[in-house]
């Protein structure tokens, strides 16, 4: 505005140089134009403060987005080893049970980093937001004047515009410089046709200059960045706190539940053992032995077993062991056959089939045999051959 005017003055004078009135009419446009650009170089810039709230607000919203994929990556970590914990327990298997242990435990420590991350910066917002226009203007102490600060934070009818007089003076000025201009026009002109170029020039100017008073005065109201502020502060101080309690509560539970799954981990391991010295008593040709039907469904069928006579012989002949006379089932040795095939996987050939006799299947745990062998020689006292 200020090189251009000075152009039109220039020319202008030199058309005007035997008029001395409208000398000092151009005289006085060149003050006002003056007096204007003295005024708005009084505004601040704030380049400063500009950048380090643009840098703030890419922080912030970098730190936030990894955050959110930290979050995101724990609780799949959660869920991925609950559900395998899950699948150990379901499988007894003590390898799963001990990785997901190990596991846990470093989820159990992540949790409670988690946990005291969100305390920490929920308590920091708090402080913040107790008091958020005395942060801000011990901050911005030094950098911007506390008058401007204040119009911004409180932009009540109470606090006048920092701004009033120079965008009052600049409006003035530019009022006084486009009658000027008018004048010259209408009273000029005439006896200097030559000059109504510069003087379309400058009124031409005087408007685009007018346009941007108004601009200006848009943008330092205080209306627009007060509603931003207030939302900002809605954001932080409500929406952003409930959320860190929300992430709070999730890294709480989820330390709950591994410190439960710690626990409870060294328990079921105890019960696996149990069962497994539950099985070692029993004799693995037992058909009814789980571990056996297990062993029996991938390895190929063994031969014949001996009968229980054989572990006999030792003691006497068959005969020896007989108990008193009963009456001896004629039952069909297929039928025999097929319960042995039944819960042996072979059919045994015995010189006299068990069927009938309400004796127990041909295998027996040691424990079992001991009994079974106890109990014929008390028969064989109280009923002597």
């Amino acid at each position: 505005m200020q090189l251009d005017l000075e152009q039109h003055l220039a020319r202008l004078s030199e058309i005007f140089a035997a008029r001395g009135d409208y000398i000092q009419t151009l005289k006085l446009m060149q003050q006002m134009a003056g007096s204007i650009m003295a005024q708005l170089s009084g505004l601040p810039a704030w380049r400063d403060v500009t950048a380090e709230l643009t840098e703030v607000a890419d922080q912030t919203g970098y730190v936030e987005y990894y955050r959110w994929l930290s979050y995101l990556l724990l609780f799949v970590l959660d869920v991925v080893i609950c559900l395998t914990a899950c699948l150990g327990l379901a499988k007894h298997s003590k390898c799963l049970l001990a990785s997901m242990l190990c596991c846990g435990v470093l989820t159990l420590l992540l949790s409670w980093a988690s946990l005291a991350v969100d305390a920490a910066a929920a308590v920091g917002t708090s402080d913040f937001c107790v008091a958020p226009d005395t942060f801000i203007l011990n901050v911005t102490q030094g950098r911007i004047s506390t008058e401007v600060t204040r119009y911004y934070l409180y932009c009540s009818q109470s606090v006048s515009s920092p701004f009033q007089q120079v965008l009052t003076i600049f409006q003035r000025s530019l009022t006084t410089m486009q009658i000027q201009a008018a004048g010259l026009l209408q009273f000029a002109v005439p006896l200097f046709p030559t000059a109504e170029k510069d003087l379309l020039g400058i009124q031409l100017l005087l408007n685009s200059s007018e346009a941007s008073l108004h601009q200006l005065t848009a943008l330092l109201d205080c209306r627009g960045l007060h509603k931003d502020y207030l939302d900002a502060l809605t954001g932080v101080c409500y929406d952003g706190i409930e959320g860190l309690l929300y992430l709070g509560l999730f890294s709480l539970l989820a330390a709950l539940a591994f410190s439960t799954m710690i626990c409870v981990g060294p328990r079921a391991w105890k019960h696996f053992a149990t069962r497994d010295r539950d099985y070692d008593d029993i004799d693995d040709d037992d058909p009814f032995n789980p571990q056996a039907r297990r062993i029996a469904a991938h390895n190929p069928p063994r031969g014949p077993l001996h009968s229980f006579c054989s572990y006999s012989s030792g003691l006497g002949s068959q005969t020896s062991l007989q108990p008193p006379a009963q009456t001896i089932s004629n039952a069909p040795v297929s039928e025999y056959m097929n319960q042995a095939a039944l819960f042996g996987g072979n059919p045994r050939y015995e010189n006299v089939p068990l069927i009938g006799r309400g004796s127990p299947p041909p295998t027996y745990s040691p424990s079992m045999r001991a009994t079974y062998l106890s109990m014929a020689d008390e028969n064989l006292r109280h009923y002597p051959a």
